[in-house]
């Protein structure tokens, strides 16, 4: 799907309940392997909305999953928001791993949904052993119990097209093909990313 028809999906989403706002939730950024730079889109994200913060983490290769899943259960507990997340690469990954953590909280109910973008292989996963943790390379295959979308490119060098739909199909989410745009961060040139920041307002919007 070319970029003009990607955004044009926007129009075509059906809005079911009360349209969400930022302004009412938390917005929580879960960056990928090596976290993200200044100029990467999630950064931007951040500085532009006033709601948006980065989920911290002590180690930015994820060399332990449980500290990362920790780190992301802490970030739930700590707002009264409703809890969107946006992850990008292995951000994704972690998400979905930290959904038991979340349950066992008894935290999962308030996330709203998830945001995903360019979610990597297991076989990218495993190629950044040993600096992460091989409990984090197999990737979950439960159903999310919240909403999400899973945005992906046609030319993702840490993914093909058909692991991205295998992994949506496994977490429920709705797939969108982004078109060529590589890994969808800086190195791929989206420092900027206009449109993916109208997909994500237009998705945010529809969330009841």
């Amino acid at each position: 799907m070319g970029i003009g028809n990607w955004i044009g999906a926007l129009g075509r989403e059906e809005t079911t309940g009360e349209k969400m706002k930022s302004s009412e939730t938390s917005i929580l950024v879960i960056a990928g392997h090596e976290g993200s730079g200044e100029a990467h889109w999630q950064q931007r994200m951040v500085a532009k909305l006033s709601t948006a913060k980065i989920v911290e983490q002590e180690d930015w290769f994820y060399g332990s999953l449980n500290k990362a899943v920790d780190a992301l259960v802490a970030a739930v507990r700590a707002t009264d928001k409703p809890v969107v997340f946006v992850a990008h690469s292995a951000g994704c990954t972690l998400v979905a791993h930290a959904v038991p953590a979340l349950q066992l909280a008894g935290l999962a109910g308030q996330v709203k949904g998830a945001f995903f973008v360019a979610a990597p292989s297991e076989e990218a996963l495993a190629k950044l052993e040993p600096k992460v943790d091989a409990a984090m390379v197999t990737v979950p295959r439960a159903p999310l119990p919240f909403p999400s979308i899973l945005v992906a490119s046609s030319n993702d060098p840490h993914a093909t097209l058909e692991q991205s739909a295998d992994i949506a199909s496994a977490w429920g989410s709705q797939f969108l093909e982004a078109g060529e745009q590589g890994h969808i961060n800086t190195a791929s040139g989206h420092g900027p990313w206009p449109e993916g920041m109208m997909k994500f307002a237009g998705w945010l919007s529809r969330l009841a």
